[in-house]
């Protein structure tokens, strides 16, 4: 019995000192492969207590798992280029939202910082001045604000009062002018255009007499009437008709006026038709005499004959 016990002790020892060489998992590994390695219990009838003894130093010897167990893993190569390594650790990028709010906050505060350095290196030139140096370059540009600001006032007066007088010289010379025109108008002495009608009157019997045609006269200047021309004289207030005793026909202003007649007369065309075809007027007296008379209204008419203007003998313009 001795002799079986050394053998078992010696294996016992070399087991433990194993054991402690290998890592904690090795130990988990080995112990899990001791359990497995268990015999299997005694039946009846299998040998006697020698054979149980062995069967016993079998089992505490360590099994296939714990030599197994025993040898060392190789451990993971990792990449020994640092270029290789940041380039598996940058790319495929990864971006979180987290991480775009941040770049966009670091852009904003970087832009401002830009702006604000800028704006500050615009005024590196007064930075390092001196304090007399300011103040004497404020008071300069008060004085050259004052000095304008006094210009401006001066060059606004005088504008002003310039902006005034030519306009209302400019005013006075428009409604001179105006009221010139108008009169030269009403005188004869100056041409007039305008919507109005042409009045023709064919006397082929030569029944049209002097006071027929200043009938016509009177009933257009009642229907509003600004400017009268028959034939080649210019109406105006002292035109006058008489009739031409020695040839026949009519006189107006002492100038021979034959047959056609022809009016015209620049005027409210709605206004100077209806007033010459009114019943027992103008229209209907010359038929009744076996004249024809034709009204055409145009939008357009010229009165382009001048009358020569006589000098007053006794009236003058009364002193206000």
């Amino acid at each position: 019995m001795s002799e079986e016990k050394e053998p078992r002790e010696r294996d016992e020892r070399e087991a433990g000192e194993r054991a402690e060489e290998l890592p904690a998992a090795a130990r988990a590994e080995a112990g899990s492969g001791a359990e497995a390695g268990e015999a299997p219990q005694d039946t009846p009838g299998n040998g006697d207590g020698d054979g149980d003894a062995e069967a016993d130093a079998a089992a505490e010897r360590p099994g296939p798992a714990v030599v197994a167990a025993a040898v060392p893993r190789e451990p993971v190569q990792l990449p020994s280029d640092g270029r290789t390594r940041l380039k598996a650790a940058v790319w495929p990028p990864r971006v979180s939202r987290g991480q775009l709010v941040v770049a966009l906050l670091l852009f904003a505060l970087g832009l401002a910082l830009a702006i604000q350095v800028r704006s500050t290196n615009d005024h590196s030139e007064l930075r390092g001045a001196r304090q007399e140096d300011l103040v004497r370059i404020l008071d300069e540009l008060d004085g050259k604000q004052q000095r304008l600001q006094s210009e401006k006032t001066q060059l606004e007066q005088s504008l002003a009062q310039l902006e005034n007088s030519s306009n209302q010289a400019k005013e006075a010379q428009e409604q001179t002018r105006k009221k010139a025109a108008e009169l030269g108008v009403l005188a004869g002495t100056e041409q007039a255009t305008g919507p109005g009608i042409v009045l023709t009157i064919d006397d082929p019997q030569g029944q049209v007499k002097a006071d027929m045609l200043l009938d016509t006269l009177q009933e257009l200047r009642a229907a509003g009437a600004e400017a009268i021309q028959i034939n080649d004289v210019r109406v105006v207030a002292g035109t006058y008709f008489t009739d031409n005793s020695s040839g026949g026909g009519v006189r107006i202003d002492g100038k021979d006026v034959s047959q056609p007649f022809r009016f015209t007369v620049v005027g409210n065309p709605q206004d100077l038709a209806p007033a010459l075809n009114i019943p027992g007027g103008v229209v209907r007296s010359l038929e009744n005499h076996q004249a024809r008379a034709t009204i055409v209204q145009q939008q357009k008419v010229l009165v382009d004959a001048l009358a020569t203007p006589k000098p007053l003998q006794y009236g003058k313009p009364a002193a206000k």
